[in-house]
């Protein structure tokens, strides 16, 4: 099994990584089924934005590939560019929002297990402490009610 580098791309593997930009803008358009003249127009609309060689070529990676097809999609169910370009920003922050919403569910689960391991060691420790109140509020002057 060949093992990848920071880059995406393999050591003795010939297998680009999804973000290597390798396809040139004519493999892209055969890919997606587009026209290189429509590939250029969503570069500019900056709805794809592939990676570049030094002379300025367009290359454009499997992500990108999947993001061309994905914009296809949606033009041809008639979706104008300024909504594409909307619906990907809000796809973007939807998955950002559940990233972080399972990173910040990993933390409640942390906090929850560390809390009862606490109690459990005050119980332990002071066994004649009365029961704390499971579903108080607190008071103005910070009585429990």
């Amino acid at each position: 099994m060949a093992v990848r580098d920071a880059g995406g791309q393999g050591r003795g593997s010939r297998v680009p990584g999804p973000t290597v930009p390798v396809y040139v803008i004519s493999v892209a358009a055969e890919l997606t089924g587009l026209h290189p003249q429509t590939l250029r127009q969503y570069d500019r609309a900056g709805l794809v934005s592939p990676g570049r060689t030094g002379g300025g070529g367009r290359r454009y990676s499997l992500r990108d590939i999947e993001l061309l097809r994905e914009v296809a999609e949606l033009t041809g169910a008639g979706i104008g560019l300024e909504g594409v370009r909307r619906i990907l920003e809000l796809e973007h922050q939807v998955a950002a929002l559940r990233a972080r919403n399972q990173e910040l569910r990993g933390q409640v689960a942390e906090l929850q297990a560390a809390l009862e391991s606490t109690l459990v060691t005050l119980r332990e420790r002071r066994p004649n402490l009365p029961a704390l109140r499971s579903q108080g509020s607190i008071g103005r002057f910070g009585e429990l009610r």
